[in-house]
């Protein structure tokens, strides 16, 4: 009941100070009328001005007017607090429109008596003991951070993502892949080329270096260069299946074994521009000619 006092004073003396405001509007708004009405209508500069002043308070009263109407509306809508009907559905009470953060925290507090916490070694949790005023008690477990650990925290899967590819990719391919996975940062934020450094660096994931590689494995850029084609041409011959790639994760950039370069099928392929990748099957007669 006294909550319930303290809302509807709070309303009523928000509904008398927008009522003040709009008496004190409304009456700005005769003013500016009334000289306006006594201006000189020759005197245009004068007349416009104080027809600007005039629309201006009538404006604010219109606004004020808006304010109230809204008020009357909340008032209308907010439910009366019925604590019987709070004690048998706690969660209606606690979604309630109108409900603020301050409102929740005093229920929690006229709920619970006191909390009793412990730590669990064995599982790393810190276990409260709830003890309610009617005698009830509950048990909630909560996971202790380790040292260091906060919210702002890049995700496991986003750090497995950087180990798997930092001993083959550069930081700029690494980064490009994880936006394009969708993976933010432990801040919530895109990942460049220096934030996946900074990353390795505190994890200790060693960093990729060009000089270790061994020919082995090729890029779309090193491959197409081989080749003598665009990149286009070896994404289309990936896609139909034709050149072999691999990724170490999906979205990632592909990698391309130097050897399969020499296959006859991409031979093939690469020999015969402007045609489809596509291998025909025995079966399917081909509608361009050999020459």
């Amino acid at each position: 009941m006294h909550a319930e006092h303290r809302y509807m004073e709070q309303q009523s003396e928000q509904k008398r100070i927008v009522e003040l405001e709009l008496q004190q509007a409304r009456y700005e708004a005769s003013l500016a009328e009334r000289r306006y009405a006594a201006c000189d209508p020759d005197n245009r500069l004068i007349a416009a001005q104080l027809e600007k002043s005039w629309e201006a308070t009538l404006q604010r009263a219109q606004d004020c007017e808006a304010r109230l109407a809204a008020l009357g509306r909340q008032n209308v809508a907010a439910p009366t607090p019925d604590f019987i009907g709070i004690a048998e559905d706690l969660q209606a009470a606690w979604n309630a429109p109108g409900v603020t953060m301050r409102s929740r925290q005093q229920l929690v507090r006229t709920l619970i008596a006191d909390i009793i916490a412990n730590y669990d070694a064995s599982s790393r949790e810190i276990v409260l003991t709830i003890h309610w005023r009617g005698g009830q008690h509950s048990e909630l477990r909560v996971r202790k951070p380790r040292a260091g650990e906060h919210e702002c925290r890049t995700s496991d899967e986003a750090i497995a993502v950087i180990r798997s590819m930092a001993t083959r990719w550069s930081d700029e391919s690494i980064a490009a892949t994880m936006n394009r996975m969708g993976l933010p940062t432990g801040q919530g934020k895109t990942w460049t080329a220096h934030r996946v450094g900074s990353l390795r660096r505190v994890r200790g994931i060693h960093a990729f270096k060009s000089a270790e590689k061994n020919g082995e494995w090729l890029t779309m850029r090193e491959a197409a260069a081989k080749l003598s084609v665009s990149h286009h041409q070896i994404r289309k011959l990936i896609k139909a299946g034709v050149l072999a790639a691999e990724q170490v994760v999906p979205d990632a950039p592909y990698q391309i074994r130097a050897s399969d370069l020499q296959d006859e099928r991409v031979i093939s392929a690469i020999a015969h521009k402007g045609r489809p990748c596509r291998p025909l099957s025995e079966n399917q007669t081909s509608i361009f000619s050999d020459t």
